[in-house]
Parts: C-alpha cells; structure tokens; sequence
C-alpha cells in the first residue's frame, strides 16, 4: 500500500470514503489515480469489518 496513506485503517477509511464522497466516482478510479491495489486496501478494511458498497461508493 502506499505510503502516503494512513496507516491506522480507522483514519484510512475515513480518509478513503472522503475520496470517493468529493473526487472519484469509483473505488477502481481512486485506486488507479493513487496507484494502489484495490484487492489490497479491501482487505486491510475488511480487517476492521468494513465493506465496499459500489451502490453507495463508500465503505461502511
């Protein structure tokens, strides 16, 4: 994962789900603009029980 991301995951969510509510439309498009794996950052989220929901594009 990249290293300018938040390390803790509850600053990484709350950083993340910013993302996707003010500047990208998908977590695809955001992974691809900070060039970081997507299958990655699910699973880092998951370890805190959060889900990626594309219906809202925010995890929860």
């Amino acid at each position: 994962m990249q290293d300018s991301l938040p390390q803790d995951p509850f600053i990484l969510v709350s950083y993340i789900n910013t993302q996707l509510r003010d500047r990208h439309l998908s977590l695809d498009e955001l992974c691809a603009e900070l060039d970081i794996n997507c299958a990655e950052l699910e699973a880092k989220l998951r370890d805190i029980g959060m889900k990626y929901s594309a219906l809202f594009n925010r995890f929860y």
